[in-house]
């Protein structure tokens, strides 16, 4: 039988124990891992693998030994309890050994769940759990979480005094980073709040989000941006010695003065156009990105980026002889003189 996304979502975590088999199948191995952990955990218990009461056999191996699945589904533990037989990776040449299995499992025997990668509608393991009246099959794509699985990651960390801001800031994370890094940030959240009875904000979210590559930056980018001239020699010292390229300064700000037009020229206002800003900013910075855009304002906004676009060109010129930082630099004081005007 098939499953709904809505459905599979309910039961990875709470699957029914006196099912044959149950196949998950997808083009990201990560996302359907962790399918798979949730519902083997759910069915055998934290304990289960210790007293051996999980069977793991790579898919690789149906092929040489096409009873391996039937054996292993037969077999009596020295423990009590539900067991799964966890056939991993497997593809349509060990379909035999499973197909097989499906077909002679009798109550009591263990579950039998399968992991495969993207699998045709015309797959002849698929089609055995779509059309077997006592298993089910699950197809896993790169789909945005759903409400209901981000709030089951946050429960399972022990999220659950989150204010409302923060709340959002989880919910745009968890449509931009892959589940396993979204459940890591969760966890790292938890332990960032641990013995802390105060609720989540949205600067705890952003002292444990992802860091990306380009956050060396965000000094100089904010001091253009706030017109902090006087700053600008100094931190640009450090960051050439840190061997920053002139090209990527010129870049990044791009980027950083395109977000702040973007927001300041929102019909909604400056804040509405932060929030959609993808991939989505959060805390702290947020907060200081909008005040940027609204004390700027989209006409300023404009010329900065013409003067970007024409120093980038300038760089990467052949005929180009002037040193490339100071370019830079002359560029950032300008920004900053004019970010200063009409305040």
């Amino acid at each position: 039988m098939k499953l709904s996304a809505r459905d599979a979502n309910r039961y990875f975590s709470k699957p029914e124990p006196d099912r044959t088999g149950l196949l998950i199948y997808g083009p990201d191995a990560m996302r359907v891992a962790l399918k798979r952990q949730e519902v083997i955990a759910a069915l055998i218990g934290p304990q289960g693998e210790e007293e051996m009461r999980l069977t793991r056999i790579p898919g690789a191996d149906l092929r040489k030994d096409k009873a391996a699945v039937l054996d292993a589904i037969k077999e009596v533990s020295f423990f009590p309890g539900p067991r799964v037989v966890f056939v991993e990776a497997a593809t349509d040449a060990g379909a035999p050994a499973i197909l097989s299995a499906l077909e002679d499992w009798a109550e009591g025997d263990a579950q039998i769940v399968v992991t495969a990668g993207q699998l045709k509608a015309s797959s002849k393991m698929r089609k055995a759990f779509e059309t077997h009246r006592n298993a089910y099959a699950v197809g896993i794509y790169n789909d945005p979480p759903s409400r209901e699985e981000i709030e089951a990651d946050l429960k399972a960390a022990g999220l659950g005094n989150v204010e409302h801001e923060a709340m959002t800031d989880l919910f745009n994370l968890a449509r931009e980073l892959d589940p396993g890094d979204f459940r890591q940030t969760c966890e790292k959240l938890a332990l960032y709040k641990f013995k802390d009875d105060l609720p989540v904000t949205s600067e705890d979210v952003a002292a444990c989000a992802p860091v990306s590559t380009e956050a060396a930056l965000d000094d100089i980018l904010n001091i253009v941006a706030e017109g902090r001239a006087r700053e600008i020699g100094p931190v640009l010292r450090k960051l050439e010695a840190q061997g920053v390229n002139p090209v990527l300064l010129i870049i990044s700000a791009t980027r950083h003065f395109r977000a702040l037009y973007g927001a300041a020229a929102d019909p909604g206002g400056a804040a509405a156009g932060i929030a959609r800003m993808r991939p989505p900013i959060f805390g702290p910075r947020r907060d200081r990105m909008v005040r940027q855009a609204s004390s700027w304002g989209a006409p300023k906004l404009e010329q900065a980026l013409t003067g970007l676009t024409d120093t980038d060109l300038q760089l990467r010129s052949a005929g180009q002889r002037a040193p490339e930082m100071a370019l830079v630099e002359r560029l950032f004081l300008r920004l900053a003189m004019l970010g200063q005007r009409g305040r």
